[in-house]
């Protein structure tokens, strides 16, 4: 570790214990100082106080990691470009950022722990702004979108099909981020359940989840005509250029980028054999059957298997996802696609290494150390330094 990394190691390690209360004060440092930076941000703060710092703490923690950090701190800086966010902006936040760490560290902030903040610090905003500044010679910040089409398949699931105004490339297996007029500056992730279409339309599953202002709007309150905000896609769940066949774990809204992937390999023309294990815990929460049954009938070696963990009126198979994909074949020579809930995925991987499944060929927005669900249900926070 080097000297510099274990400096802001130790002194972050006084500040994260009262993270909320360092978060408030940084906030209210950085528009005490900069009053116009307010309104870059979310009205009510509480969420965004606890995703300021865990993008933080993840930093530090990455400092001995410097490919896995460069990469963050990238995602970080393409992301922030969705909220107004420019090169100028990160000067302040730096300072009300080493303002709050020097107010909160007390007795253990010494001149050599500043240096080492302010050399990270300006090491983390040029990788974010240089990030930035790449992708804007290729794309825009947001793409304004229509809401094109919105089924309510179940009390709390909803499918939502967007037209964006300009054509928005994507990769079977990404998400994009969703701002909603009812919440503006308010940005949670949705994953795409499609692969590219001549029309350009995206669809969208979003489940309302408890406290989830963007899910739940876009559920309940958001109807054909409406327009939304949507920010550049992204994640790492891209299909396999290759005929192996296909093992498709999806819990929940989870199955949105595993069915982009399975309709973009039917449409490349090759032939694999695709098992897609499509878990809910109650039958009515198994809201794409329909569709589900309807490509199985168009491409006969899909095979769909519906599975219910919690509904005992159930009567097909009955389980938890990861103890079913076990117990149904060895799956060593398939390409795996797992997405849902954190711990079934993280259950599921373990397995799949288990049976000896290679970790290049198991898929999934993340890697096992680091999972989460980028389709809007609880295991996806979106951090961020700033908005």
């Amino acid at each position: 570790m080097s000297p510099n990394a274990r400096l802001i190691k130790e002194s972050f390690s006084l500040v994260e214990p009262v993270a909320g209360k360092a978060a408030a004060y940084f906030h209210g440092r950085l528009f005490a100082e900069h009053p116009n930076l307010r309104a870059l941000f979310p009205a009510t703060m509480g969420i965004h106080d606890d995703r300021v710092f865990e993008a933080l703490a993840k930093i530090v923690r990455m400092l001995d990691d410097p490919a896995g950090l460069s990469a963050f701190l990238a995602r970080l800086g393409r992301g922030h470009r969705r909220y107004g966010v420019v090169a100028e902006h990160y000067e302040a936040v730096g300072s009300a950022l080493l303002a709050t760490i020097r107010h909160f560290a007390a007795d253990a902030w010494t001149s050599e722990v500043e240096a080492a903040w302010t050399e990270a610090y300006a090491m983390v905003a040029d990788a974010m702004i240089d990030a930035a500044r790449a992708e804007a010679r290729t794309r825009p910040p947001w793409w304004l979108a229509e809401v094109a089409g919105h089924e309510l398949r179940a009390p709390d699931i909803a499918v939502v099909t967007l037209r964006p105004a300009q054509r928005l490339d994507f990769t079977p297996g990404q998400h994009v981020t969703v701002q909603t007029p009812r919440w503006p500056r308010v940005w949670r992730p949705f994953s795409i359940a499609n692969a590219p279409r001549e029309d350009g339309t995206l669809c969208l599953h979003v489940r309302a989840v408890p406290g989830g202002w963007v899910s739940s709007a876009l559920v309940r309150h958001t109807r054909v005509g409406d327009q939304v905000m949507l920010g550049p896609p992204s994640g790492t769940m891209a299909p396999a250029d290759t005929d192996r066949d296909m093992l498709c774990v999806a819990g929940g809204t989870g199955l949105a980028p595993i069915k982009a992937v399975i309709e973009h390999v039917i449409g490349s023309g090759r032939r694999p054999r695709i098992h897609l294990l499509f878990g809910a815990r109650h039958a009515g929460d198994l809201y794409d059957l329909p569709d589900l049954a309807r490509m199985a009938s168009d491409f006969p070696r899909l095979r769909v298997l519906p599975v219910v963990s919690d509904d005992p009126g159930f009567s097909g198979t009955r389980g938890r996802l990861p103890e079913i994909m076990e117990r149904l074949e060895s799956w060593p020579d398939h390409e795996a696609y797992v997405c849902g809930p954190a711990a079934m995925v993280h259950e599921a991987v373990r397995r799949l290494r288990k049976a000896g499944v290679p970790p290049s060929r198991i898929h999934c927005d993340g890697t096992p150390g680091d999972l989460g669900h980028p389709s809007g249900t609880p295991g996806a926070p979106a951090v961020s330094l700033t908005p």
